[in-house]
């Protein structure tokens, strides 16, 4: 199930608002908020449902050891639980695939389905036992609670990623106002429009692009698809983390940010800073510090971004784009941290978005494309022209309906804050217009169309 089928909108969640609103107690909205919860996974992957409580039995018992006589073993057994999942479930068929190509051997991939949302609840879990390691006041004796924290609904399948001490007071008590609830409202509508009027719109423009033979793309329509896919992964991500925001509030949780406009960023530094917010603050919070940050040197620091960086890419996904993605991220921000990039001169300025966007665009063929092959065929194509010359200029233009440059013109407007100056300061023209988007979404979905969301593969 996702935010954007109709049996979520006119169906799970409604019910769910409206239980939530007659039930007096907090205990009681828990209880029901953890069983829509269950109820949700299982609609997507039934199958795995006992993986995902096994995980968080895991980590519950791992807090408890964490925070008394064996904290050690506690966040010991936690990381080695967690990433022995991951290594499983994700990562199984790409070493054996890579080692199988290394030396010429065909041993069998397991071919193991990948649980949704596995890297979202794994990150979550083990935040949450480190955290009780290095302060035993955050571990919660209800394994309901912790449970409820990291399976809640809003952010179980594609994050935010939630740390335990943001939510934990809201867990105990928690007020929802029908304001709250109204902002929550416009907050998942907004969302909703972003992913199913701009991202699904740029990915079909994205999809045909990444669709031909390798080797058959132009320069120009190599550039269409890389643009396309690039606004297409902002708007369905930021589009489904603000639905999680807007979903939290409506229960009375508050979660934090996860993207600040990061296509106006002026380095790649800054862009990590706006960009998935969660995941960057995690990595940064239990890697990158751990590793020894930047106190240690600036080989090591360089080392450590790199390390980062690579972890990130592999986060992402089992193959090796993805892994030449975080690479291509942390080449940069060891080129800025070293100085090789004149980051003084293009902070806050128009040249250093230009440069920005110009890595993020290029590291995104990577991100997108089917193999190293295909990555590399569309980036010599949209760097030096090599290629089909006008290949791929048909389907391009088979594209550029009205809809789709209507689109394309609010998704260039909608990556920089002009938009929201532009708002009227006035609470009730925007819920009017608000009320207007959901219309125009329930129009697009009665087509039948399905996309879904980017991460969740991740």
């Amino acid at each position: 199930m996702v935010f954007s089928s109709a049996v979520f909108l006119f169906v799970l969640q409604p019910v769910v608002l409206m239980l939530d609103r007659l039930l007096p107690h907090v205990r009681s909205k828990n209880a029901l908020l953890l069983v829509a919860s269950l109820v949700f996974y299982s609609f997507g992957q039934l199958t795995y449902l006992p993986l995902l409580l096994a995980s968080v039995g895991l980590n519950y018992l791992c807090g408890l050891l964490a925070a008394g006589r064996y904290p050690r073993l506690g966040v010991g057994l936690a990381v080695a639980g967690g990433i022995g999942t991951l290594a499983v479930f994700k990562y199984a068929d790409f070493a054996i695939g890579t080692v199988d190509r290394l030396f010429g051997w065909s041993l069998p991939l397991p071919g193991i389905v990948l649980p949704i949302g596995i890297s979202f609840f794994t990150f979550q879990g083990l935040s949450y036992v480190i955290d009780v390691y290095r302060d035993h006041t955050v571990v919660s004796r209800s394994f309901g609670k912790v449970l409820l924290y990291i399976a809640f609904f809003p952010q179980l399948i594609a994050g935010p990623i939630v740390k335990y001490r943001d939510i934990e007071r809201e867990l105990d008590a928690r007020c929802t106002t029908p304001r709250d609830t109204a902002l929550g409202i416009r907050r998942f509508i907004c969302g909703l429009s972003k992913k199913l009027l701009l991202a699904n719109t740029m990915g079909r423009m994205a999809d045909a692009v990444f669709a031909l033979p390798v080797g058959g793309v132009g320069m120009l329509a190599a550039w269409a698809g890389a643009i396309s896919y690039t606004l297409q992964i902002y708007f369905d991500f930021s589009g489904y983390s603000d639905m999680a925001i807007g979903l939290g509030r409506m229960f009375g949780f508050h979660f934090q940010e996860n993207f600040d406009y990061p296509y106006t960023a002026t380095t790649i530094k800054a862009f990590w800073r706006r960009w998935h917010i969660s995941l960057s603050t995690w990595f940064r919070d239990y890697l990158y510090i751990p590793l020894g940050g930047d106190r240690r040197g600036r080989w090591r620091t360089w080392r450590n971004r790199l390390i980062v960086f690579f972890v990130t890419g592999l986060w992402h996904g089992a193959s090796w784009t993805f892994v030449l993605w975080g690479l291509w991220h942390g080449l940069f921000s060891v080129l800025e941290g070293c100085g090789a990039v004149p980051v003084e001169r293009l902070r806050g300025k128009a040249l250093g978005r230009i440069y920005t966007l110009l890595v993020v665009v290029l590291g995104f063929v990577l991100f997108r494309a089917d193999s190293l092959e295909q990555a590399a065929a569309l980036l010599a194509a949209m760097l030096t022209g090599a290629g089909a010359g006008w290949a791929g200029m048909e389907t391009v233009c088979s594209l550029l309906t009205p809809v789709f440059i209507l689109s394309l013109f609010f998704a260039v407007l909608l990556c920089a804050p002009v938009a929201k100056r532009l708002c009227p300061k006035r609470e009730s023209v925007t819920f009017a217009g608000a009320l207007a988007l959901l219309v125009l979404c329930i129009l697009h979905l009665s087509a039948g169309t399905f996309d879904p969301f980017i991460y969740f593969q991740f």
